[in-house]
């Protein structure tokens, strides 16, 4: 049988009924799937299936669409805030820029079958990507379009676990003060700073994969 994700299992008795098999290879089965994760156990309730739970590879630069299309859900992108400006202090640091330099600021949600999944606040060095100034970044997620655009040579991640502020609450239909992952990078090319994303996942939904190999 295939059952969704949060799908209630059939009991112990229903699946010695439908299988023909023992109690004890009904329980081991079971006991089985929910060690790998596939299932999860809550007494009195019953057995239910587990929701999958992604994982990101720090060391690459995702296209967020691509990887949600490739896990056979609908994706789609919300742009909820656009503004192009001269850089804050703040801004300038995170881009190494001189503070009043123009900046593309941008807020996106994306959704994989319309749930939030990750808030995307970026910045785009406009004296390095001027043409992005004349983009329509209501269906064009960012991301994708700098990483078919422009051209990149260098990337840094900083990854930090941290509570969910009212703003990214609100976008991820999550509650103020959960547990979130953020992934903050910078993209360099020819020395310059491209953009600057913080990317901000729910924490029960996503964990960090790293391969690493002996120098």
């Amino acid at each position: 049988a295939d059952w969704p994700p949060g799908a209630r299992v059939p009991s112990e008795q229903e699946l010695l009924k439908r299988y023909h098999c023992s109690r004890m290879t009904v329980n081991k089965a079971l006991s089985a799937l929910a060690a790998s994760g596939l299932i999860v156990r809550r007494r009195r309730s019953g057995s239910f299936v587990a929701q999958p739970s992604a994982e990101k590879n720090v060391l690459q630069i995702h296209d967020t669409e691509a990887e949600i299309q490739r896990e056979g859900k609908a994706y789609r992108i919300a742009l909820v805030g656009r503004s192009e400006r001269k850089a804050t202090k703040r801004d300038a640091a995170r881009l190494d820029v001189e503070a009043g330099a123009r900046i593309l600021a941008l807020t996106s949600v994306h959704f994989a079958d319309d749930k939030p999944v990750v808030v995307e606040d970026r910045l785009i060095n406009l004296e390095a990507v001027p043409s992005a100034s004349g983009v329509d970044f209501t269906e064009t997620s960012p991301g994708n379009w700098l990483l078919k655009k422009v051209p990149w040579s260098e990337a840094e991640h900083h990854i930090r676990a941290v509570n969910a502020t009212e703003e990214v609450a609100r976008h991820l239909d999550i509650a103020e003060g959960d547990a979130c992952l953020v992934v903050e990078r910078r993209t360099r090319y020819s020395g310059h700073i491209i953009t600057h994303v913080t990317l901000s996942y729910p924490g029960s939904s996503y964990q960090l994969v790293a391969r690493f190999s002996p120098a």
